[in-house]
């Protein structure tokens, strides 16, 4: 394994795009040589031009726009047929998951024990944000039902944190457009009968008038997309 494909939707964070892309392109990445994939979903807050001024052009890091707004799925599915690497890597734009830990997420794979690894929030004893109960306990929902079906054990299904090896990433039909993108991929990895790992993450999670997006509309659509992809 040589090259880590690391793919970052982003719809308007111009307050943390260029953070974000520092913080993983120094973050360790297990010995991985890293490309790193940028797909902006129609921002409105200047993020798009952050980009084009301070990001487009440079060798590290290619950006892709979307002309219209579609949503989380949308973006990674533009990402992910752009990747070229032997593992592939989410990461969010927004600061709350944290590149440094990449070493742990990847070593699973590398060591050739895991196909598909789940960074968890609910796993281990990483620091983590004390924010909204009724989230978490939507959240350990969501996991719950997702398990009965794809009859895994995971601890934190919604987590972004995702590590794929690429060869099987790249031949999964993403559909989601949205949120609906995490149980869509979970029931298709389980599908596959992939080796799934989880590691214990730290998160730093946001309010939001801090720019949290994810409300209860997406919720409700991620059960549909529990039972659809079942």
């Amino acid at each position: 394994m040589k090259l880590l494909s690391i793919v970052i939707p982003a719809y308007n964070e111009r307050e943390t795009i260029i953070e974000i892309l520092r913080t993983v392109m120094d973050s360790p990445a297990a010995g991985l040589a890293k490309e790193v994939i940028v797909v902006d979903d129609f921002s409105t807050d200047g993020t798009r031009e952050i980009l084009k001024e301070r990001v487009d052009g440079k060798d590290t890091v290619r950006v892709f726009y979307h002309d219209r707004n579609r949503g989380k799925g949308a973006a990674l599915r533009t990402g992910i047929a752009k990747t070229t690497g032997e593992v592939v890597l989410i990461q969010d734009a927004d600061m709350e998951y944290d590149p440094k830990e990449y070493p742990k997420l990847l070593a699973p794979i590398i060591e050739g024990k895991a196909d598909v690894v789940y960074g968890s929030r609910f796993l281990g004893g990483d620091p983590k944000r004390v924010l909204y109960f009724w989230h978490a306990v939507g959240n350990k929902f969501l996991t719950t039902l997702s398990n009965m079906f794809t009859n895994l054990n995971l601890t934190d299904m919604e987590t972004c944190y995702k590590v794929f090896r690429g060869e099987i990433l790249r031949k999964i039909r993403i559909e989601e457009n949205r949120f609906g993108f995490e149980p869509e991929i979970t029931a298709k990895i389980a599908r596959l009968r992939c080796r799934i790992y989880e590691v214990g993450i730290s998160y730093t999670g946001r309010t939001y008038a801090e720019g949290k997006k994810i409300n209860w509309k997406d919720g409700v659509r991620a059960i549909w997309c529990i039972l659809k992809y079942r």
